[in-house]
């Protein structure tokens, strides 16, 4: 029974990947997943597609915190950013592997999957998505 947990969240497939919808109406992208189009709302009903994102962004905007929750596994100070993707959606993540001094807006980015935090000692390890600097 509890072999069956991760492997349920595992088969999730918007859960370790960036995993969208597209509207078969319109062709509007949206993240996270959505039944129904903001843009064409009743129009598109039934015709909202899977879309995975490419993964790559741009630094928007972005914020550094010097106290995390401590729920969160984060070493601090840490950064958050929003992140404009490819697609033309926005996000929030937190940016990883670069110094606050080094971060900068219109600096390209890509997403990359890490832990996020985990249930007491033995419990279910929850990962999701941050951003990295992009490789050139």
């Amino acid at each position: 029974m509890t072999q069956a947990i991760p492997r349920f969240w595992r088969e999730i497939q918007s859960r370790y990947n960036l995993v969208g919808t597209k509207c078969g109406n319109c062709g509007k992208v949206d993240f996270p997943p959505r039944s129904v189009c903001p843009d064409c709302g009743r129009k598109s009903v039934g015709k909202m597609q899977s879309y995975q994102l490419a993964g790559r962004g741009t630094v928007v905007t972005y914020t550094t915190i010097y106290d995390a929750p401590s729920q969160f596994d984060m070493q601090k100070p840490y950064i958050m950013a929003i992140i404009e993707m490819e697609e033309g959606m926005r996000l929030t993540s937190q940016l990883i592997d670069v110094k606050s001094d080094d971060v900068k807006i219109g600096m390209k980015v890509q997403a990359t999957f890490r832990k996020l935090g985990q249930e007491g000692d033995a419990g279910v390890i929850h990962y999701g998505y941050k951003f990295r600097p992009a490789r050139s």
